[in-house]
């Protein structure tokens, strides 16, 4: 049976517990050897076969007791309570890592979580200015998170850096930020002046285009 098509494009946060410019994206272990934290996105353009999914939110809450490539996550997957039911399957089914080629960003985040909680269906509020550093995503009753630009220590001016990844699976170019973020649901955390990543995605299938 052929997969289906899909497409997400639009506006992405991560933030995480670990010090500014995530490990992860060059390959080392986390700061403090564990990475906990949340990841959202809304939806600018974007279907699963038939479906349409602009307009939507998603987000997720995690842990790794290590470094990600070690395995053994926790995740906690959080879709706008607004979809539908065909826009929660699809979503879930993107999600899930089987409609898409191997070593693409969903595909590997079902090889590393071993423990995927099940969905809340909730409201997701979600702001987001890449040029300006600033982002704030949050779901009632599970976490809520704020990025700014990271200040030079100083003169308290914004700082800004941004990291190219011309062969990324979860985004191509990401701006830093310093976020603080909080895990109030099954995932508990709180996390101080850590790293924020903000950046626009194009997910597909076959990759970050």
């Amino acid at each position: 049976m052929a997969a289906t098509n899909w497409r997400m494009k639009g506006k992405y946060v991560k933030n995480c517990n670990c010090a500014f410019g995530c490990p992860c994206d060059f390959n080392a272990r986390p700061t403090y050897g564990h990475c906990e934290g949340m990841a959202g996105m809304h939806i600018d353009e974007g279907f699963f076969g038939d479906v349409r999914l602009e307009g939507l939110r998603w987000a997720a809450t995690y842990h790794w007791p290590g470094a990600l490539h070690e395995g053994n996550g926790t995740m906690q997957p959080i879709v706008d309570e607004r979809a539908d039911d065909q826009q929660r399957q699809a979503l879930l089914a993107i999600f899930s890592g089987q409609e898409q080629d191997q070593g693409t960003f969903f595909w590997i985040l079902s090889q590393i979580v071993s423990n995927f909680l099940e969905p809340k269906f909730l409201p997701i509020d979600f702001d987001f200015d890449l040029n300006g550093r600033t982002a704030r995503v949050a779901v009632p009753g599970v976490f809520e998170t704020t990025s700014l630009p990271i200040r030079n220590p100083v003169t308290g001016d914004p700082h800004r850096i941004q990291v190219h990844m011309p062969e990324g699976f979860e985004y191509l170019e990401t701006e830093i930020a310093s976020a603080t973020t909080r895990g109030t649901g099954d995932i508990r955390f709180d996390i101080v002046d850590r790293h924020s990543s903000l950046a626009f995605v194009d997910h597909t299938p076959s990759g970050p285009q």
